[in-house]
Order: C-alpha cells, then structure tokens, then sequence
C-alpha cells in the first residue's frame, strides 16, 4: 500500500470534514504503544528513512533528511518520551509534519516504529489526558481517544516541541543548509 497517497487522499478529505463532530488521526506505534497526530499536521510519510546525523545536537534530534532539496530535522519520540532510542526496523518510518510555533510554521519529521492507519475519532470519544499514568509528559498529550475498547494518546506536536526545542532545530537546518 502506498502510504503517502493515502496520507494524501485523506488530508485532501479532511479539509471537507473540518465541520464535521470528529477528526481525522494518523495512527503509529512507538514503543509498543499507540499514538495518533491530526492529519492536518501531517505533510507526508517516508519509507526506508536514510538520515545524516548531526554533531552536538541534542540526543532526541537524530539527524536530518533530504526531502526535495530541503534540510528537514528529525527527532525520535522515544528519546522525546524519556525512553530509549527507536530501533530502525523494515516498518520504521518518518513522519513529516507542519508544526506551527510562534507565528511561523516550521517542517519536521518524527521516527516512529509504523505507521497504522488513518482514522476517524468522534470527538465524543475524546478524553481530556490523564492527570497520570502516562508513559510521557501529560503535556505533550491532547487528549485519549477511544477506539473500540482501548486508548489511542492523541498527541500535540506543538506541546512535544517546546519554543526552545523549536530554536534548536532551526539552528540544525540552518547549518546543514546549502551554502550556509
């Protein structure tokens, strides 16, 4: 299956769906355990992600991409998350967002284990995130989506990249910038 038309073809229908009572969630695994991200925020996936690795970055940046002639940082959630490092595997992927922070959009990919699907959560089904127990900062959560009988963690890709997190990653495009 082709993931990226997928992610296309349903970020096209989102736009339509906006009004409507639910949302549209890109669904991934890390860790063991699942976490969706709006599909508007969702720009493409990549298979197969080839990085180079950046020197004194902190340990959550991996390293950067390539993608069509644009330096794109890319963190690991699993080290984000306090946890170890994501074991590159045949279903590891990329995930290439728009995270909008202080008034300027900026593009990022995230390493996940893989990528499930997309889906429709109602916002009924919509938990606020828990005051504890989560295996990640309550703060990087948007919220707990119920599907069928078990928790999806929605998550907030501008509250897992803090203003700081932001100015970093800035810093490693610039400097892995042609010409700079």
């Amino acid at each position: 299956m082709n993931q990226t038309s997928t992610v296309e073809r349903h970020a096209a229908q989102a736009g339509a769906a906006a009004a409507a009572p639910w949302g549209q969630y890109l669904t991934f695994m890390l860790g063991g355990e699942a976490y969706a991200i709006g599909i508007l925020a969702i720009k493409e996936i990549l298979e197969r992600p080839q990085m180079t690795p950046v020197p004194m970055m902190p340990e959550f940046i991996r390293g950067v991409i390539n993608l069509r002639g644009a330096v794109v940082p890319v963190l690991d959630l699993g080290v984000r998350f306090g946890g170890g490092a994501t074991a590159m595997g045949r279903r590891t992927c990329i995930v290439i967002l728009e995270v909008e922070s202080e008034g300027e959009a900026r593009v990022v990919g995230i390493l996940v284990d893989a990528v499930n699907e997309v889906m429709d959560i109602a916002a009924g089904d919509v938990e606020p995130a828990p005051a504890f127990g989560a295996k990640i900062r309550t703060d990087f959560i948007a919220g707990m989506g119920k599907v069928e009988d078990k928790f999806v963690v929605i998550l907030d890709p501008a509250r897992v990249l803090s203003g700081d997190d932001m100015a970093v990653l800035a810093q490693a495009t610039a400097e892995m910038a042609p010409g700079a």
